[in-house]
């Protein structure tokens, strides 16, 4: 009995937490983007290597990125028109957020994390050699 007053441990509240948070899904992209690329330049890395990171996951080229994000597309119509997911993002593993990527069931909630671990791990000062799983 005495377990069922134990206070829940970070770890059980992550494990118990819900990952049907939709309201990122409409959330603009564009509204998000200046957030990664300012992690990174607090971390002494370029918006080039954000890009760089963005377009290796998504396939989008240049032009095709600033579209999206001059059209201020949502995060799920980001991901849906992206021309494809690069054949090595099963390679991206790790946690974020308290979830393992890989484990992640939401394909597009998969997505948005992919995309968060490899802008931590950019930031982190990892080589982008590394990063893009070359």
């Amino acid at each position: 009995m005495l377990f069922l007053n134990r206070r829940p441990t970070k770890k059980r509240l992550f494990k118990n937490q819900n990952m049907n948070n939709t309201k990122i899904f409409k959330t603009a992209f564009a509204t998000v983007y200046p957030f990664y690329v300012q992690k990174a330049e607090k971390k002494g890395r370029t918006k080039a290597e954000v890009d760089t990171i963005i377009c290796w996951l998504t396939g989008y080229d240049a032009e095709s990125f600033q579209q999206q994000l001059d059209k201020a597309v949502d995060f799920e119509t980001f991901f849906a028109e992206a021309p494809m997911l690069h054949p090595n993002v099963s390679k991206i593993t790790g946690l974020i957020c308290g979830y393992r990527v890989e484990e992640i069931e939401d394909k597009l909630m998969q997505k948005i994390r992919y995309l968060d671990k490899l802008v931590d791990e950019l930031a982190k000062g990892r080589d982008m050699e590394k990063i893009l799983r070359k």
